[in-house]
């Protein structure tokens, strides 16, 4: 029931996957107002044979408070549709509904995957020179300690593979620059952990912003606050960019011929860059599957979303991540070597 469409684009997601990516042995549990649902669903051709529908009055609201939606959100269609992952008849749970919302219903129905971990982690798929990096945390944790910075590569490494289909993700963190000691003390401290704790990640050290658009590492580890505005900038050039080629090229009747020839390279540049084909951020370090698409998406929009959720609930990723975090915690359980001390003392 949440995003900007509600029912007419998430039923007909379900069907452009289905078009798309064929969809055998899926089914789908739709949360929410059954009139509206089933409405839908005979405009689509879907029936009950891959769509049962669960009524419910109760809707969190686009602009409603995490806090309030916790309170009072229990019967709602998002706290109905998680509650479904829990209790394992759901093996993923996708909404365009209100994010906070969201993140705090799923952190306390499904709970963090492991001890330590505070709150999930949002990963954009951003697309590049070279196909898609992952960059994460893109907004969920404004501020992010090194062990956190850590964590946020091993999700984002297991989320490659699961996804994206990299069989060794190469990991960076984004930085001011690329020498060991640029940056403040928190990602310098998560690159220590990085390079000295066995994590199993082909780390290669800090990026900057433009290597993320070069496809320089598959996964970007950055806080929410720095990979948010980083997101946001991004999507502000790429629209910017597109409204000067529009303009430029329907000044005169040569450009609009020449646009013509060149529409088909147009179109698939266009393919390249679109957020409908990459629409779909699962919240990583929940003890469940949760993906989170664009409030304003389109059915193919959604339609991504969901193959994000099925290809992660047919990996290994929530294994593969449980085992590398058990790995950190046994890490900064560890004493700090004598010479890490020296070290610190002698930079203050």
């Amino acid at each position: 029931m949440g995003g900007d469409h509600g029912p007419s684009v998430v039923v007909a997601g379900i069907c452009e996957y289905r078009k798309r990516h064929g969809g055998e042995g899926l089914r789908f549990l739709l949360n929410g107002d059954e009139s509206a649902i089933r409405a839908e669903m005979a405009r689509c051709g879907l029936g009950d044979d891959l769509c049962e529908v669960r009524h419910t009055d109760k809707v969190v609201a686009m602009d409603e408070k995490p806090a309030t939606a916790m309170r009072r959100g229990k019967g709602s269609s998002l706290w109905n549709a998680i509650e479904a992952v829990k209790t394992g008849e759901a093996a993923a749970v996708v909404s365009a509904g209100n994010t906070g919302a969201l993140m705090a219903i799923s952190k306390l129905i499904l709970r963090m995957s492991v001890q330590g971990l505070e709150r999930p982690a949002i990963v954009a798929s951003w697309p590049t020179h070279k196909g898609i990096t992952a960059v994460l945390d893109v907004g969920a944790n404004v501020e992010s300690d090194a062990a956190q910075l850590v964590e946020f590569a091993i999700m984002g490494e297991a989320f490659m593979t699961a996804v994206h289909g990299v069989e060794t993700p190469t990991v960076g963190i984004l930085n001011v620059g690329s020498e060991d000691m640029k940056g403040h003390e928190e990602v310098r401290e998560a690159a220590r952990l990085l390079r000295e704790g066995d994590f199993g990640l082909d780390y290669r050290g800090f990026v900057e912003g433009d290597d993320i658009a070069k496809g320089t590492v598959d996964v970007v580890v950055t806080d929410g606050f720095t990979g948010n505005i980083a997101l946001k900038t991004a999507e502000g050039v790429a629209k910017f960019i597109g409204s000067l080629m529009k303009e430029a090229l329907t000044s005169s009747l040569l450009s609009k011929a020449g646009a013509a020839l060149a529409y088909p390279a147009l179109k698939k540049m266009s393919a390249r860059i679109d957020p409908n084909a990459i629409n779909g951020g699962p919240l990583l370090g929940l003890n469940g599957i949760v993906v989170k698409s664009h409030g304003g998406a389109t059915a193919a929009g959604f339609s991504s979303a969901i193959r994000i959720a099925v290809d992660l609930a047919r990996s290994d990723y929530m294994s593969k991540v449980g085992v590398k975090l058990q790995r950190l915690n046994a890490v900064l359980e560890q004493p700090p070597a004598p010479e890490a001390d020296a070290a610190k003392e002698t930079s203050q």
